[in-house]
C-alpha cells in the first residue's frame, strides 16, 4: 500500500511491514492509499473501492485519497469555512460512497460554543459531530473509538484548521509541523506538503493532506446531489411527486413542503438552491465541450 507521495517517489508500505520507496513520474496517478503490485522499480495499481476527487479555484482536479471509508470535515472558530464549504465536502464524500464526519477543533476559542451549537443544528441529523481541541488534548476519545473501529479516513479542512494538530494528537510520536494563524487574514499557512497515510495507536488509519482553501465538486450530477445534500433525508423519505424533481418549484415536491411548514430551515434551502445552480452550470459547461469535441 503506498503510505507517502513525495512527488518523484512513492513510500509502499508491504505486507511483511517493511517500507521502500518506489520512484513515479510525477503524473503517475498513484495515491496515498493505493494497493500496489511492485515488480522492481514498476508499479501496478489494483481497483480503487473509493477514490475522492476535489477541484480547486482554478479549476485543476486533485485526487485526496483512494480506498478511504470516512471523510472527516475540520472546521473552526478561527479560520472560520468559506461559504458551501462543509456542504461540498459532504456530498463530494457521500458521492463517493464515504460516510462524513464533522470535526469542530478549537473548541476552546471565543466562538466555539456558538459554532458548534449552530453546526449541530444544521448537521447533526444527518451525520456525526465531534468537538475537541487538538492542541488541548481535550474530547479526542469519542474520535479514536470511531476511528478504532477499523476505518480508514482523511481529514480536508481550510488550511489553519488544524488538521496536523489533531493527527499529531491521535498519533503522538509523528511529530508533524504545526503553522500559526496570521493574525491579520485570519489564515493559516500550509505546513502539510505531502499525502501521508499512518496507523493510528488505538485501530484505524489517517491520511494527512495538504492543506487547501476550497472544495470544488468533480462531476457531481443534480441528481446526486438531491439524493446526498445533508439536510433533505426527511423529505427524501416522503418521496416527491415526479422522480426528477429539483425542489425548486415542482408541484408535489416534498422539500419545499417542509419548508413550507419550517421543518426545514430557509437557510438550508438557499444554500441546496445555491449549489443546484453551480451543478447545473458545470454540467451544462461539460456538455458544451463535448459539443464542440
Amino acid at each position: 500500500m503506498i503510505v507517502a507521495h513525495l512527488g518523484v517517489a512513492v513510500e509502499v508500505l508491504f505486507a511483511d511491514g517493511e517500507r521502500h520507496p518506489v520512484r513515479v513520474k510525477r503524473s503517475s496517478g498513484h495515491v496515498v492509499g493505493d494497493s500496489v503490485l511492485v515488480r522492481g522499480e514498476v508499479l501496478e495499481r489494483l481497483p480503487r473501492t473509493t477514490e475522492l476527487r476535489r477541484r480547486d479555484g482554478r479549476g485543476a482536479v486533485h485526487l485526496v485519497g483512494a480506498n478511504l471509508d470516512v471523510l472527516g470535515v475540520m472546521v473552526s472558530p478561527r479560520p472560520l469555512p468559506p461559504a458551501g464549504f462543509v456542504d461540498r465536502a459532504i456530498v463530494a464524500a457521500r458521492a463517493a460512497g464515504l460516510k462524513p464526519l464533522l470535526i469542530v477543533n478549537k473548541e476552546d476559542l471565543p466562538g466555539a460554543a456558538e459554532l458548534t451549537a449552530e453546526l449541530r443544528a444544521l448537521y447533526g441529523a444527518s451525520l456525526p459531530v465531534f468537538t475537541l481541541s487538538a492542541k488541548a488534548g481535550v474530547g479526542l476519545e469519542l474520535l479514536r473509538q470511531f476511528m478504532a473501529e477499523g476505518h480508514r479516513g482523511a481529514f480536508v479542512g481550510t488550511t489553519g484548521v488544524g488538521k496536523s494538530s489533531l493527527l499529531n494528537a491521535l498519533c503522538p510520536d509523528l511529530a508533524l509541523t504545526v503553522g500559526e494563524l496570521n493574525e491579520d487574514r485570519g489564515v493559516g499557512r500550509h505546513t502539510t506538503t505531502v499525502a501521508t497515510l499512518h496507523a493510528l495507536d488505538g485501530g484505524g488509519e489517517l491520511v494527512d493532506t495538504p492543506g487547501f482553501r476550497d472544495f470544488g465538486l468533480v462531476d457531481i450530477v443534480v441528481e446526486e446531489l438531491i439524493v446526498h445534500f445533508p439536510g433533505f433525508e426527511q423529505a427524501m423519505m416522503a418521496r416527491c411527486r415526479f422522480r426528477d424533481c429539483r425542489h425548486r418549484a415542482e408541484p408535489g415536491c416534498a422539500v419545499t413542503a417542509l419548508v413550507e411548514k419550517g421543518a426545514l430551515s430557509e437557510e438550508r434551502y438557499r444554500a441546496y438552491l445555491d449549489l443546484l445552480a453551480e451543478i447545473e452550470a458545470a454540467q451544462d459547461e461539460k456538455r458544451r465541450r463535448e459539443w464542440k469535441s
